[in-house]
């Protein structure tokens, strides 16, 4: 989100290798791409920022944001370039997805490897949605708690019963054939997003602005060692990864766009523009969480309880993330639903259990389509994100590795090698030795972070 990060946007199925047929008449402007790459960019993501920002301190954390605005920034030129083939403007061919672009540029087994690490980044974004709304969920209830009991009170409440929750509602919603008419959903998601984002905006601006002072120092928070602080500054760098590219949806976001002016020119401009906003929304966002509680910022914005009151602002902004995260589930889990069982429905043509529909009828509600395969995947894979998220209930570490194992493969490497291959960029020249350098120097970025993620990871859970 982001990668990510890459919350709010819906689209038709990314792992397919052949985008589905789409109308012909494309309206989409400028405007219209600035909307889409913001939507899609920030998300739940944005809450962990101030604890990232706290790690880093004021000079790395904003650094450090500015480093992955740039980094998305020159992926996103890159990605721009091969949504047309042979030519980047005037092309015949179209691209119409990211993996579509993957398997025409670098052939079928890239395009393999590709999927798996979407397949990835879906099913780790419904871990990290299970969590994030099971954390939002007791949130509400300890604040109710605080509030009533006093600041000082022990309202100290359990996650595994929301998660199991949440879980529930979502193996309900994931019966839902398919999402082919889902706009709606992205304009609720997006409204939800935008509302807890500047929630949390306001809250620390006005606490800053109340103490009358400015928290926190250039080093960031002390640790009692070294090694303690590489660790924690890997995860911060992690969480900020996650909260960045959107790579996944630049090619199918550009496939709404009008011609002329050629479709790669609109949307780097978009592209440009929509980072440019974004930064200056996550550096505010950062920024004022980190001036408001120091040493004291919590890894989640709106559910660490730096902020006590007001108490029903506090619980309508974890509503809303609640909102947001029951349908961006869905957003980011139907497009996996949809290629395995059209996988399985390829493999096995005349099986009952896959293929055949069944009708069922409940007192006061309209008909209900059951499909055997589906209901028995979709519930397994509900379950396996809601067991993982059980095991390992651990916001930022989780977002850390997300954020880690996405951002370099599908952010950077692919966009490198497909630029290569539709640009005919000889070896060894000066553009070659740049990107690929680019590409090393995001690897080792990615490679420290993934390692101190995973160790937080099993710090917090062997603490």
């Amino acid at each position: 989100m982001g990668q990510e990060d890459t919350d709010n946007q819906i689209q038709t199925p990314l792992l397919q290798t052949h985008a589905a047929e789409r109308p012909l008449k494309r309206t989409g402007n400028l405007w219209t791409a600035i909307a889409h790459i913001i939507t899609g960019v920030i998300g739940s993501g944005v809450l962990s920022l101030a604890w990232s920002m706290a790690q880093l301190g004021w000079i790395a954390g904003p650094l450090a944001m500015l480093f992955f605005a740039g980094v998305t920034v020159v992926a996103t030129f890159l990605l721009c370039n091969c949504y047309r083939s042979p030519d980047p403007e005037y092309g015949p061919g179209r691209n119409r997805s990211y993996l579509e672009a993957v398997d025409m540029n670098l052939g079928k087994r890239n395009a393999w490897v590709c999927g798996f690490f979407v397949h990835i980044s879906l099913f780790g974004t419904g871990i990290a949605y299970t969590i994030t709304s099971a954390i939002s969920m007791r949130a509400i209830q300890k604040s109710n708690c605080y509030h009533k009991e006093g600041h000082e009170a022990a309202c100290s409440f359990g996650d595994t019963s929301y998660m199991l929750l949440f879980g529930v509602a979502q193996i309900v919603l994931s019966q839902t054939p398919d999402f082919h008419n889902i706009e709606w959903l992205s304009i609720f998601a997006a409204i939800m997003s935008f509302t807890y984002s500047f929630i949390g905006l306001g809250l620390g601006f006005a606490k800053v602005v109340g103490d009358g002072y400015v928290k926190g120092n250039i080093g960031g928070i002390s640790t009692s060692s070294a090694a303690d602080k590489i660790w924690l500054v890997a995860q911060a760098i992690g969480d900020i990864a996650f909260a960045y590219p959107y790579s996944l949806i630049v090619i199918e976001i550009q496939d709404t766009l009008k011609s002329p002016p050629p479709e790669n020119q609109t949307m780097k401009k978009a592209s440009t523009i929509a980072i440019v906003v974004t930064t200056l929304f996550y550096l505010s966002c950062g920024g004022f969480g980190y001036a408001a509680f120091g040493d004291d910022t919590p890894g989640n914005l709106l559910t660490g309880f730096g902020f006590y009151e007001p108490y029903w602002l506090i619980d309508f902004a974890n509503a809303c993330i609640v909102l947001h995260l029951l349908g961006g589930y869905q957003v980011y889990s139907q497009p996996l639903f949809a290629n395995v069982e059209r996988w399985f429905a390829d493999k096995f043509p005349s099986s009952g259990f896959v293929n055949d529909n069944y009708t069922l009828k409940l007192p006061l509600l309209p008909e209900i389509r059951l499909n055997l395969l589906r209901l028995c995947f979709r519930s397994m894979y509900v379950v396996s994100t809601t067991a993982i998220a059980m095991l390992f209930p651990y916001f930022n570490q989780v977002l850390g590795v997300l954020g880690a194992l996405n951002f370099w493969p599908l952010s950077i490497y692919f966009p490198v090698e497909m630029y290569f291959r539709q640009m005919n960029i000889e070896a060894w020249s000066t553009k070659w030795i740049l990107l690929r350098t680019f590409s090393m120097f995001c690897l080792l970025v990615t490679l420290f972070s993934m390692i101190g993620s995973i160790e937080g990871l099993i710090t917090a859970k062997l603490s």
